[in-house]
């Protein structure tokens, strides 16, 4: 088991991002964003740049948080705008060494057809371009189809052979589970259970649930402050052998889907992505997790 992050929630700029990482004692970043912009969209010489910072650093990106059919991306669009995300990032993956890539399966749209054959389509060419390159698409399970349920999950998983998952911890928190009469907001926990198996990789977030009180958002906490189930989760990944990567995502300094959350500008987001990375390696050590180093 080797820690991880996105560390762009520390900072845009990559040299910060490294500093920060190589803070913490870890050697990996999972890339997603530089200078405003994801990895599959900036410069080249942006890109040329980080690389040879990454280089000469010893830290590996062990993983790309693309924006592949994501929470702003919509099924009904062109498809090419998926394809050339997907012919971008490849090239620049290999030159990582990076082996995973997140993917979704395009926003819902309320009282829209949620089109689930297109949707499918798309996500097994996407697969498949990315597995003939050796590089394996996880799917999240965040504000998409795939995330309205662990059963639409499912759906997904069952039509898409080479996919697997990364799971979010606090992502069912403030999503409703599609699948149940009234629509409740999901349980981590069951879902976790529910798509243990196909579970490749872990990001670690922590919420409370989004409640009048704070305007109708959820609010990020520090890892096993929330109702995301950190403790149990990781508690139940150690006991059943999970040797993958475990990443943090704090959205504590800012939260990427919504400019105006309630915990945007909560303070420096080095020292909050810092921190948190901290407290994480605490909770890790109380369950006598042994973690080392990432190795591609």
């Amino acid at each position: 088991m080797y820690l991880t992050g996105i560390a762009d929630e520390a900072s845009q700029d990559g040299n910060v991002q490294i500093s920060t990482t190589q803070k913490l004692g870890w050697n990996a970043i999972e890339a997603r964003c530089l200078n405003g912009k994801n990895l599959h969209d900036v410069s080249d010489s942006e890109f040329d740049e980080f690389r040879r910072a990454l280089d000469k650093a010893g830290v590996y990106v062990n993983a790309f948080g693309s924006a592949i059919a994501n929470w702003g991306k919509d099924v009904r669009d062109d498809f090419s705008i998926t394809l050339d995300e997907v012919d971008r990032a490849i090239p620049r993956m290999k030159a990582l060494g990076s082996k995973m890539v997140r993917i979704m399966s395009y926003k819902v749209v309320e009282g829209e057809d949620l089109m689930v054959e297109e949707r499918i389509r798309r996500l097994q060419i996407i697969v498949e371009k990315f597995a003939d390159h050796g590089i394996t698409a996880l799917h999240e399970n965040c504000m998409n189809y795939g995330g309205l349920s662990w059963q639409h999950t499912h759906e997904l998983l069952d039509a898409i052979p080479g996919m697997k998952l990364v799971f979010d911890t606090a992502n069912p928190v403030f999503n409703r589970d599609r699948s149940k009469e009234g629509q409740p907001w999901q349980d981590p926990w069951e879902f976790y259970q529910k798509v243990r198996e196909h579970i490749a990789y872990v990001h670690i977030k922590d919420c409370l649930e989004p409640s009048a009180e704070n305007g109708g958002k959820e609010v990020y906490l520090y890892p096993g402050e929330g109702q995301g189930k950190v403790r149990e989760i990781l508690t139940d990944l150690q006991a059943n052998g999970y040797d993958g990567g475990i990443s943090i995502e704090p959205h504590l300094a800012a939260v990427f889907h919504d400019a105006e959350s309630a915990n945007a500008d909560a303070g420096d987001p080095v020292e909050i992505y810092y921190e948190y990375g901290c407290r994480l390696g605490s909770i890790l050590d109380k369950l006598n997790y042994i973690s080392k180093p990432y190795h591609p």
